[in-house]
């Protein structure tokens, strides 16, 4: 097996545990509240309960992403040591974090011209992202060369579904994912909208769902329509919350009772304090392999 190291970033917005017992290096994202600056560490410095308490409290978050240096020092002495890199990035459609480790790339391959390192744009985000992440590992540790994993992740990362929901709107309309007047129409009308990442990467208002019952409802039929082979799906799944753990917890035994295949339980993640910061409290977002994202 070729010598070569797969990392990513914290924003796959999976447990410390999952990196840890594969030995996948993550670069870690920062976010910026109430005066004080804190790494997006899975947790450690800020726990997610105390995160999202601030935000309920009226705290409002600022993210900053990696750049070209922090990428340089976290590449370099994996390089040093002898050690290609596959590195899956952040989607470009929400972060510039993806140029900066192309930017990065550029400088160090001229001073490791014996060595590979790959920078794939993943075009997915949170525990999508980790479910990309966690399927590239799982060829990594069945003897994949960083060429042919490179080329699984570039044919397949457009087939990973991400659907999402959210019953607070305040940080989708800070962030300008959805319009002041459709913040302030859904929430008197107890509007739960349905997005997706789209094929660029970028989240995607796609559906307008009132009530809470039918939104889940309405993302698990999403999955249904689009998974690899519909009910008979044989993947993954994972679902990732901010800070509704019981709104997951429904969602994921709906599609345990109407996908019998699952390839295990349905995993469930926290959404972390860099995507949280965007997202707030009270969303759920749902992640499959199924058909191609084509728009």
């Amino acid at each position: 097996m070729s010598n070569y190291v797969l990392t990513c970033c914290s924003t796959a917005d999976m447990p410390r545990e999952f990196f840890e017992k594969k030995n996948i290096p993550f670069e870690t994202f920062h976010f910026h509240m109430d005066g004080e600056d804190y790494p997006d560490d899975l947790g450690r410095s800020m726990p997610f309960e105390e995160f999202y308490q601030r935000i309920e409290n009226g705290a409002m978050p600022t993210t900053s992403q990696v750049n070209v240096g922090q990428f340089i020092d976290f590449f370099e002495p994996f390089l040093k040591e002898g050690q290609d890199i596959l590195h899956l990035s952040f989607s470009s459609g929400l972060s510039g974090t993806y140029n900066s480790a192309i930017l990065a790339q550029q400088q160090l391959v001229e001073q490791y011209p014996e060595r590979k390192l790959i920078v794939i744009d993943t075009l997915a985000a949170s525990s999508g992202y980790g479910l990309l992440i966690d399927l590239a590992f799982d060829l990594k540790d069945g003897g994949a060369t960083i060429d042919e994993l490179s080329a699984w992740v570039g044919e397949n990362k457009l087939k990973l579904q991400h659907w999402f929901f959210s019953t607070d709107l305040s940080h989708f309309r800070r962030g300008g994912r959805i319009s002041a007047a459709s913040a302030v129409v859904g929430g008197l009308l107890n509007i739960c909208p349905l997005m997706n990442v789209n094929h660029e990467g970028k989240l995607i208002q796609r559906q307008k769902v009132r009530g809470k019952k039918q939104v889940i409802s309405a993302i698990v039929k999403k999955m249904k329509e689009h998974a690899d082979n519909g009910l008979e799906y044989s993947g993954k799944c994972f679902i990732s919350h901010s800070a509704c753990l019981d709104d997951a917890k429904e969602v994921a035994m709906l599609i345990e009772r109407d996908f019998p295949n699952l390839d295990g339980p349905v995993v469930i993640n926290s959404i972390g304090t860099v995507i949280g910061s965007h997202t707030g409290p009270g969303t759920v977002a749902l992640f499959f392999m199924g058909d191609k994202r084509i728009d």
